[in-house]
């Protein structure tokens, strides 16, 4: 029997960020997944210089591509700022690898792309999932992060606000990858114009990784020592209690909540994110 709800659909076509593009590279993991890595700057200019003075880093949220920041990116670059934006693994163009999802991971494949483009430091923003890894990046690797713009994270699954049945979308995925192997498409479907069972399963995977993860104690971000902004939207899908106490438990961090707004600040309100990580570059300087 078919499954009772619609095959998956994903493209993996988006969006270029219409800002000068100065480099663009595969990074490789030690796991086998290439990160498809991007450098944005002002035009003509010397991309190697602007990589060592601290640029710029954008972490995606889950199911995402770095063409989420952009027009973030347009003022950071009018400010002289590179920014290195990547594909999160299996997703955008990116491949999965073969280690178990984890945000713990995700912040390692962060800090492999810094290492691949010999940045030894970076001013973070990261948006939902990836501002759970803003965090890690921080708390774990102090050394090389200035500061951080946290957008939208949460430190357990309860902390957010699940409007789409997250839990029940990764298995409707799961479920219709078990059925296309099991024979069950019909002959008349051209399976080359669905997404293959590949991609299918890493989505599913993808969204299940929101239902098991994080678990991060919020104490333990005491030890985070970079300007750090936790910032939200007034409507965000984040709980509130869980938004205000990663902003207590981080030292002399600034929560800011953007009015009238829900969770997709990079795309909803840019230049909002892009003030707040202005605002870390000037303070990382004092």
């Amino acid at each position: 029997m078919a499954p009772v709800v619609p095959a998956p659909y994903r493209t993996r076509l988006y969006p270029r960020p219409s800002v000068p593009l100065l480099l663009a590279q595969r990074v490789a993991t030690d796991d086998g997944a290439e990160l498809a890595t991007f450098v944005y700057g002002p035009e003509d200019a010397d991309v190697r210089a602007l990589l060592a003075d601290a640029p710029v880093l954008a972490l995606h949220g889950n199911g995402g591509s770095h063409a989420t920041f952009s027009a973030v990116m347009e003022p950071l670059i009018a400010a002289g700022k590179a920014v290195i934006a990547f594909d999160g693994r299996g997703q955008g163009l990116s491949t999965r690898g073969t280690l178990p999802l984890t945000y713990e991971l995700f912040a390692e494949d962060a800090l492999c792309v810094l290492d691949a483009l010999h940045v030894t430091s970076a001013h973070v923003v990261g948006h939902s999932d990836g501002g759970i890894e803003a965090l890690l990046l921080a708390r774990d690797h102090a050394s090389r992060v200035r500061s951080i713009v946290a957008g939208g994270a949460n430190l357990t699954p309860e902390g957010v606000i699940d409007e789409w049945d997250t839990e029940a979308s990764a298995a409707c995925g799961r479920a219709w990858a078990t059925w296309v192997t099991d024979g069950g498409l019909p002959a008349e479907v051209d399976p080359t114009l669905l997404p293959s069972l590949e991609d299918t399963l890493i989505d599913a995977e993808l969204l299940q990784l929101m239902v098991d993860e994080p678990h991060i104690e919020a104490s333990s971000l005491a030890t985070i020592s970079c300007p750090a902004c936790v910032l939200v939207g007034e409507h965000d899908c984040i709980t509130r209690d869980q938004t205000e106490a990663i902003a207590a438990a981080i030292p002399g961090a600034r929560l800011v909540t953007v009015p009238d707004m829900g969770h997709s600040l990079p795309r909803k309100a840019p230049d909002s994110v892009a003030v707040q990580v202005l605002v870390n570059i000037i303070l990382a300087r004092n």
